[in-house]
């Protein structure tokens, strides 16, 4: 494990801080947090810039470690997320770099960085969303296309979405892991009917999607028929390996302005309130440098991020939760108006011991790819 950077990647990081310090300033305001299409146009925007400027390409196509340091630098200088587009920036087109022929990869992989096209999830069903591997939306093969049924829910920005990553059953007679595939949905096909879900905190960036008889060409499936469990391993182990660098990274921004509110509103005179934050400082600090280690390890194995991102991903979602309720301390009652920025947040973490393989999942997958134990019954 070498968690040093060399000439090189220091040489881009310094690059990427000045170009950040010039263009930052001139971005036009942000929409409104529950204006999907403004923010699919302010998202997009910001992704065309990266894009000629020469920096879109570090989400796949650089190394895990100029990733790292991309997001890392991104999140300090307070630069836009992906935003509406991360299942296409994190999720599929890694999967479609990793997985794709050349004519998948030729199609999809630019539109994503330019911004042009946005993507969504389609993984999780009503009775199928830890256990993935039970879904039951079909897929029937009819000539050179497939004729898709069923309904996904919790499908990330659907409701801005140009094409979306669907797991389907195209072998319902195989082994539940073996009978599965990974298709790219045009999301205009006909027979597609999309219904918002709004959240507790009043956003709805989720939506159940209803598929009903709705074609799509067998040149879509990425990956060999029925050899869709491994690929979308692949596309869960992005998910779990470096998408949430910046995140860590602005939870650590996060303790300091805790830290700055609590010295002004006299809440640092609490001693237990001071070990709290302090312990929580050196958790992200922790979480941090096991990111190091991810990257590392996925920079010698060719990219591909390794079960160490269940690790990661598990205790990162305690600790996010632990530190909005440390803010919530911090804050008082003024911190619980849904109004309030911090308040959002600490719903939103409630979502992480769920999102991206639940807290029980990744348990699993450390007993059994890590530890070796035998697989639970």
């Amino acid at each position: 494990m070498d968690l040093s950077y060399t000439d090189e990647e220091e040489d881009f990081r310094a690059r990427l801080r000045d170009w950040l310090a010039e263009v930052l300033p001139k971005l036009p305001e942000r929409p409104d947090p529950l204006d999907w299409p403004g923010r699919r146009a302010y998202d997009s925007g910001w992704q065309r810039a990266l894009y000629d400027a020469g920096y879109a390409h570090v989400h796949w196509e650089a190394s895990p470690t100029l990733r790292m340091i991309f997001l890392e630098e991104s999140e300090r200088a307070g630069a836009p997320y992906v935003g509406a587009n991360f299942v296409g920036l994190l999720h599929a087109g890694p999967t479609i770099a990793a997985e794709g022929t050349p004519e998948q990869r030729a199609r999809w992989l630019q539109p994503i960085l330019r911004g042009d096209e946005i993507w969504c999830q389609g993984f999780s069903e009503p009775d199928a969303g830890s256990d993935l591997a039970s879904l039951r939306t079909r897929a029937r093969r009819e000539g050179d296309h497939y004729v898709v049924t069923g309904s996904k829910v919790w499908t990330s920005h659907a409701e801005v979405a140009d094409w979306c990553e669907l797991l389907v059953r195209t072998d319902p007679e195989a082994p539940r892991h073996r009978g599965l595939s990974w298709l790219a949905l045009p999301m205009d096909a006909p027979g597609i009917t999309v219904r918002p879900l709004r959240t507790l905190a009043g956003s709805a960036e989720f939506a159940e999607v209803f598929l009903d008889e709705v074609p799509v060409p067998v040149a879509n499936r990425v990956g060999a028929e029925n050899d869709g469990w491994r690929v979308t391993t692949v596309t869960l182990s992005f998910e779990r390996g470096t998408a949430f660098v910046g995140e860590v990274v602005g939870c650590r921004r996060v303790l300091g302005e805790l830290a700055r509110e609590a010295r002004a509103n006299g809440r640092w005179d609490d001693a237990v309130l001071r070990r709290r934050l302090g312990r929580l400082s050196a958790e992200f600090q922790a979480l941090w440098r096991l990111t190091q280690r991810n990257v590392s390890e996925a920079q010698r194995t060719g990219g591909v991020p390794g079960a160490g991102g269940s690790v990661f991903k598990l205790r990162y979602s305690h600790a996010r939760q632990e530190l909005y309720d440390a803010a919530a301390d911090v804050l008082g009652d003024g911190g619980l108006d849904l109004g309030n920025a911090w308040a959002r947040e600490r719903l939103s973490s409630l979502s992480y011991t769920i999102a991206a393989g639940t807290s029980q999942i990744q348990r699993n997958i450390v007993a059994e790819r890590i530890l070796g134990l035998p697989k639970g019954r």
